[in-house]
C-alpha cells in the first residue's frame, strides 16, 4: 500500500514537471516573450545587484553637481540636489518591481480564497459574493485606489494594500470562472464519491485545475501594478521622498522638465521598459497556456 502511495506522488510530480516544461518549450517559440523575459531578467539581475553596481549612493547629495546631463561620471545626470540618477534608478527597481510582485501576491491569494468559495459552493452564497464585487468593481478602478491610498496613508507596504485590494475582484472573478467549469469534470464527482473533504476536493483539485488563466492575468498584473504605483506617487501618493521609487522620481522631476529633461526621461523609460517586457511575457503565457494554440 506504502509503495502505491509513493508511486502515485511521484507519478503527480513527474506530471506536474511535464507541464511546466511543456509551457517553457512552448513560449521558447514565441520569440517576442523570450525577449521579454529576457529584458525583465536583465532588470531584476540589476536591480539585485545594485550595491555592487550602482556608481554612487542612492542618498548622497551633491549639491555643486545638481541637475547635470548626462556624461561620463554621471551616465543618466542627476537630479535637483546632485543624486546619482542611475544609482537611484538600479535602487528604486526594487521598489517598484516590489510592489507589482508583492501586491499580486496578495490580490491573488485573497482572489483566490474568494473566487474558490464563490465557484465550489454556488447557488446563493455565489449570488451574495458576487453582487459584492459587483459593487466594488462598479467604481473606477484607478479611483478606488486613490480612495483606499488615501485611506490607508502613504508608503510602500500601504501602497501595495491599496492595489493588492483594488485586483481582488478580477482575481476571483476568473477563478470562480473556470472553477464552475472544472467542477462539472468526472474526476471531482470521483472524489466526492471517495468521501474527501469541500477542503480537500477545493485545494487539491479545483484550484490546481483552474489556475492557469490567473498565471497569465498575474504576469500583465505586475505590470499595471507598477504603472498604477507610480501614478498615486505622481500626485503624492503611494512611495514618498526620498525613497527613489520611479514614480516618485517622475513626480519630484516633472517641474524641470523643460530645463532637465533627462530627469523625466530615465525614471519614465525604466518604467515603460518593465512594462512592455511583462506584457510580452503575458502573451507569450496566455499563448502557451491555451491549448487551442498550441503547435
Amino acid at each position: 500500500m506504502a509503495n502505491a502511495v509513493t508511486a502515485r506522488s511521484v507519478q503527480v510530480r513527474t506530471k506536474k514537471n511535464s507541464k511546466i516544461l511543456e509551457v517553457l518549450r512552448q513560449m521558447s517559440y514565441n520569440k517576442m516573450a523570450m525577449f521579454g523575459a529576457v529584458i525583465l531578467l536583465i532588470e531584476v539581475i540589476l536591480v539585485l545587484l545594485a550595491p555592487v553596481i550602482a556608481p554612487y549612493s542612492h542618498t548622497s547629495v551633491n549639491m555643486a553637481a545638481a541637475m547635470q546631463g548626462p556624461s561620463l561620471a554621471h551616465p543618466f545626470g542627476t537630479d535637483d540636489v546632485g543624486r546619482d540618477i542611475l544609482s537611484r534608478l538600479l535602487y528604486g527597481g526594487r521598489y517598484s518591481l516590489g510592489i507589482g510582485i508583492l501586491g499580486v501576491f496578495i490580490s491573488m491569494i485573497l482572489g483566490v480564497a474568494v473566487g474558490s468559495v464563490a465557484g465550489y459552493f454556488g447557488g446563493t452564497v455565489d449570488n451574495l459574493i458576487m453582487r459584492f464585487l459587483d459593487i466594488v468593481q462598479s467604481l473606477p478602478g484607478m479611483l478606488l485606489t486613490i480612495v483606499l491610498s488615501t485611506v490607508l496613508g502613504p508608503g510602500y507596504f500601504n501602497t501595495i494594500l491599496a492595489l493588492a485590494i483594488n485586483n481582488i475582484p478580477s482575481n476571483a472573478r476568473l477563478l470562480r470562472a473556470q472553477m464552475l467549469k472544472v467542477r462539472e469534470n468526472e474526476y471531482i464527482e470521483a472524489a466526492h464519491s471517495i468521501n474527501c473533504s469541500k477542503l480537500q476536493i477545493i485545494v487539491k483539485h479545483l484550484i490546481p485545475n483552474s489556475f492557469s488563466p490567473l498565471i497569465v492575468t498575474s504576469t500583465m498584473g505586475v505590470a499595471y501594478m507598477i504603472t498604477a504605483a507610480a501614478g498615486l506617487s505622481f500626485i503624492g501618493l503611494g512611495v514618498q521622498p526620498p525613497a527613489p521609487e520611479w514614480g516618485a522620481m517622475l513626480s519630484s522631476s516633472r517641474q524641470f522638465i523643460r530645463t532637465s529633461p533627462h530627469m523625466v526621461i530615465f525614471p519614465g523609460l525604466a518604467i515603460a521598459l518593465t512594462v512592455f517586457s511583462l506584457n510580452l511575457m503575458g502573451d507569450g503565457l496566455r499563448d502557451a497556456l491555451d491549448p487551442k494554440l498550441k503547435r
